[in-house]
């Protein structure tokens, strides 16, 4: 990281990006969906529960993930229930598989998008050869196939607040954690693909351990894999960390609290005396030595227990201690400077994906958040069930209703 850089985003050229038209396809609430968009700010009101946020996590699920709810993909069918002799039958509710498609601009390329879930099948882990059914969740490019999510880096990326994550610093480490790797991905497309990498390997050496088997063969070259993977992925935490840091210490906000992140991680302040090849080796040995406790106690120390530390730079304080308000305004800072720094550093903004954003903001900081998200031209899908606060928006942004299933412009 240079600390000299002048950060100008006006000297950089910025590639147009986002979603130009989606289509959902039993999708939640929506049995078929159409969206012709366009690449501004776009308001989705409608009344609590109408499935603006449907929209929103829709779109989420064009990056690796699973989507800003975090969910299964059983739970993101459209059900359908059932009736006999014309009499609902709460029973008999029948669950269809789920499709998203969009068309993605990103400067002058258009790509297609394409992402459902799919029945599959894979041997049991019993040893009786049975074949069992499971489902999977499938992505095309250009109508092609991809065998991993992480390729989705190359053509799109989000960032996304959701009322939930209102409460983020005062929770457990994980929301935060996965809110950090969302931030790395952008600058580093193999970050997905190792996160999940890591969680596979952790979950195969921890049912080794749990069944009892005295395998110590495929345990070391389980827990050295871990290792190789946790130290790529802490690196790339570190990376993106000290890039923003940097960033927003030479274009700290006018408007928004300027924050200090912080990770706090056995693997990454390691890092910050070894060099990588023995902090493999250091990783390994802890993981080999903590074979009978983790049976016992799920927190072996590692990458998968880190912590992504805010802090109100003014004042010296860690966000969990905060006002609501305070913290809302930490994580609008961050998402600002992530979105700055990514037009710096690769050409094109993030798609900012903002549910009820607006909320535990006073008037300043709504209308501050409006111009800065105009000013920085990129897309951001915002839901409100008040659509006259976004009154400022209104020659510069695309306007939607959602009304029974449907949208409405």
């Amino acid at each position: 990281m240079d600390n000299n850089l002048a950060y100008n985003l006006n000297q950089f050229v910025k590639e147009k990006s986002g979603v130009l038209r989606l289509t959902l396809t039993d999708f939640r609430n929506y049995q078929f969906l159409r969206i012709n968009a366009e690449l501004c700010p776009i308001i989705i009101s409608g009344e609590n529960g109408s499935g603006k946020t449907n929209i929103l996590e829709a779109i989420s699920f064009l990056t690796p993930g699973r989507g800003l709810r975090g969910a299964r993909l059983a739970d993101i069918k459209r059900m359908v229930p059932q009736y006999m002799n014309d009499e609902y039958c709460p029973t008999a509710i029948t669950p269809l598989n789920w499709a998203i498609a969009a068309e993605i601009c990103k400067g002058d390329e258009i790509i297609n998008i394409g992402t459902a879930v799919e029945q599959s099948t894979r041997e049991s882990s019993d040893d009786d050869d049975e074949l069992r059914s499971f489902e999977r969740r499938i992505v095309k490019i250009d109508g092609n196939k991809i065998s991993s999510q992480a390729e989705l880096g190359k053509y799109i990326s989000a960032i996304w607040l959701t009322p939930q994550m209102d409460r983020l610093f005062r929770g457990g480490s994980q929301p935060r954690r996965s809110f950090l790797d969302r931030l790395v991905f952008a600058f580093d497309t193999e970050h997905a693909k190792r996160t999940a990498t890591f969680d596979h390997l952790y979950k195969e050496w921890f049912r080794i351990l749990k069944e009892g088997k005295k395998d110590n063969f495929w345990l070391t070259s389980l827990e050295e894999n871990m290792a190789a993977t946790g130290v790529a992925i802490a690196a790339a935490r570190r990376e993106q960390t000290a890039r923003l840091n940097t960033f927003i210490e030479h274009e700290p906000d006018d408007v928004f609290p300027s924050v200090r992140l912080e990770l706090n991680g056995t693997i990454e302040k390691m890092l910050d005396t070894m060099p990588a090849v023995e902090v493999e080796d250091r990783y390994k040995q802890l993981l080999c030595s903590q074979r009978q406790n983790v049976l016992y106690n799920d927190n072996i120390d590692g990458v998968n227990r880190t912590d992504f530390k805010v802090y109100y730079r003014k004042k010296g304080m860690p966000a969990e201690m905060c006002s609501t308000g305070e913290q809302k305004s930490l994580l609008i800072s961050i998402i600002l400077a992530q979105s700055k720094c990514q037009t710096l550093h690769k050409g094109f903004a993030p798609i900012l994906l903002l549910d009820e954003v607006v909320a535990h903001l006073d008037d300043i900081k709504r209308e501050a958040l409006l111009e800065k998200i105009k000013d920085l031209e990129v897309q951001a899908w915002i839901t409100t069930t008040n659509p006259e606060l976004f009154a400022s928006l209104k020659n510069d942004a695309l306007f939607l209703r959602v009304e029974n299933n449907n949208v409405i412009s």
